[in-house]
């Protein structure tokens, strides 16, 4: 992984509710039928994800906020309380600069 540091604001502060995250314009998600997985691939290679990275990033295409993705992945699995798990995921994400905010 590359170390990357950004001059941004903190992404606490950026993952609000009303963010719209979507796929860095490099990046291109995929399900992977060999693998059973979804991937991220990127000019450098590919990023294997788990089932939850995939569902998560399969609703990020910069038209729903972070809280319509919370909702929406709340009512495909019959949950709730999501949201935090989300959000750690996206900081991640936003940091390995998988994701922008839209």
């Amino acid at each position: 992984m590359n170390d990357v540091s950004s001059g941004t604001a903190p992404l606490q502060a950026q993952l609000d509710a009303q963010c719209r995250p979507t796929l860095e314009r490099r990046m291109r998600l995929q399900f992977e039928p060999a693998q059973q997985a979804h991937v991220l691939l990127y000019p450098e290679g590919m990023i294997k994800l788990n089932r939850s990275a995939g569902e998560i990033l399969a609703r990020c295409r910069g038209e729903a906020t972070l809280g319509e993705i919370v909702a929406d992945l709340e009512r495909a699995f019959a949950t709730s309380g999501l949201e935090p798990q989300v959000r750690a995921f996206l900081e991640q994400a936003l940091e390995k600069r998988w994701v922008v905010l839209a």
